[in-house]
């Protein structure tokens, strides 16, 4: 990782040209195999990607429950998961109703790209759902080990010029990992945050890793996300004693140790040209 410096001129950057795997999902048949992977609208400040993982908990980045302008933490009432998401229309339509960053995890330290590196390792946030989704054709998605260099994954994810309609990057290679961080040779857009990262396996596709942000290495464009082994059982933990013990109602888990700095989320307004 000593070769990749965060490219902190994303949010001003536009797509790149080079990312020709990219595809979007807009059949019924094809979109429903990723049907848990859905788009996390934050009120009117944009959107992120996320996953299901259980019929009431969605996987997503940290930096996602963060509001950009003021590094607050939205109210779960801010958030809406819709599962799925295609073309107007989702397979399901949730609520939040509790929200769960990593402890650890700081925002507003995207001014030193050291700092920023540190807290990449930490970017992984929960959702837990006002309602759980139990439908036939939506299967919570199987999360799996750490990822290993030389790995071939794939990303779900929504993003700027195509937030109506999931789409897959199927030809992506982790090229390196360094402590909690994994490198892979695809490009992240705005809105890509908290996508899913799957390695296909006997037993079917599993959610490694979570898409965080993107970075130049060599002076190409990467992506770096989060690996899921390690911490999410710990945080799911969390959020189930937290659940068991809130009265009726939203509310933000806060995992800070300390007060809150300025946000440094990559958000895409709902229908901002590219």
């Amino acid at each position: 990782m000593r070769g990749v410096l965060l490219w902190l001129a994303l949010l001003a950057q536009p797509s790149f040209a080079g990312d020709g795997n990219l595809r979007p999902l807009e059949t019924g048949v094809v979109a429903g195999r990723w049907a848990a992977v859905g788009r996390i609208d934050l009120g009117s400040n944009g959107f992120c990607s996320g996953t299901l993982i259980a019929p009431d908990v969605v996987l997503t980045a940290a930096h996602c429950l963060y509001d950009k302008a003021t590094g607050e933490p939205y109210r779960p009432s801010d958030l809406t998961f819709l599962a799925g998401w295609r073309e107007g229309r989702a397979e399901a339509e949730r609520e939040a109703a509790m929200m769960l960053p990593h402890p650890d995890y700081r925002p507003g330290l995207e001014e030193d790209n050291t700092a920023r590196l540190d807290q990449i390792g930490h970017d992984l946030g929960l959702i837990k759902l006002a309602e759980p989704i139990l439908l036939p054709s939506i299967t919570p998605a199987a999360t799996g080990s750490f990822p290993r260099g030389g790995d071939r994954v794939e990303i779900v994810s929504y993003a700027r010029g195509r937030s109506e309609a999931a789409s897959m990057q199927d030809a992506c290679s982790v090229l390196g990992i360094e402590g909690r961080i994994a490198v892979l040779d695809c490009v992240s857009d705005f809105g890509a945050s908290g996508a899913p990262v799957f390695r296909d396996t006997a037993y079917g596709s599993e959610v490694v890793s979570v898409i965080s942000a993107g970075a130049e290495m060599n002076g190409k464009p990467v992506a770096l996300a989060v690996p899921v082994e390690g911490v999410l059982a710990g945080l799911m933990a969390q959020l189930d004693r937290a659940s068991r013990a809130a009265a009726p109602g939203a509310r933000v888990i806060s995992g800070q140790r300390d007060g809150m700095g300025a946000g440094g989320a990559k958000f895409l307004k709902v229908g901002e040209a590219p």
